[in-house]
């Protein structure tokens, strides 16, 4: 059964700009400006004003959605707040290598942009994965992910499913 109208709001904090055009929002803050593209999602973007307290909210609406397309009106909210966390805190996000008989070595590379694995399980071959994000000075016994200027936390996800696909 198809819902005529289904709609969830926002707050927008102070000090974040967010503009909405054909589906695409850019968030802007003290950290930076990210962008996020919403065009394969059948869903209306606006932006309101709320009448009591003034606060500018992000609105989005389905019209006659189904239950799919109703749930994927959360989701983008939380895209969006995960953008306004990303421009406003920042994310830090750590991995921790851990071995049983093996000690595993490994370095940082290429100005932080790649990490090399060596001793993995005893073997002689040194594993190394490039297109990272790695901000540590001290890489054992943790690998830490922060990155304050992009602020996007599926750049970590990305780095860390990489560097564990590559193990």
């Amino acid at each position: 059964m198809k819902t005529i109208l289904s709609s969830d709001t926002m707050d927008i904090p102070d000090g974040v700009k967010i503009n909405v055009k054909a589906k695409v929002i850019e968030v802007e803050g003290p950290r930076g400006k990210l962008t996020r593209n919403f065009k394969h999602l059948n869903l209306d973007f606006q932006l309101i004003t709320d009448d009591d307290t003034g606060k500018k909210k992000l609105k989005i609406e389905s019209w006659f959605g189904s239950r799919k397309s109703t749930a994927s009106i959360r989701t983008a909210l939380s895209h969006v707040d995960n953008l306004i966390k990303g421009v406003t805190k920042g994310y830090r996000y750590k991995m921790r290598f851990v071995y049983a008989h093996f000690p595993i070595n490994a370095s940082i590379t290429n100005g932080q942009k790649s990490i090399e694995i060596r001793n993995f399980l005893g073997e002689k071959k040194v594993r190394s994965q490039s297109h990272i994000i790695v901000s540590s000075t001290r890489i054992f016994p943790k690998v830490l992910f922060s990155d304050y200027y992009f602020g996007e936390m599926r750049h970590f996800r990305i780095s860390s499913s990489l560097l564990y696909d590559e193990c």
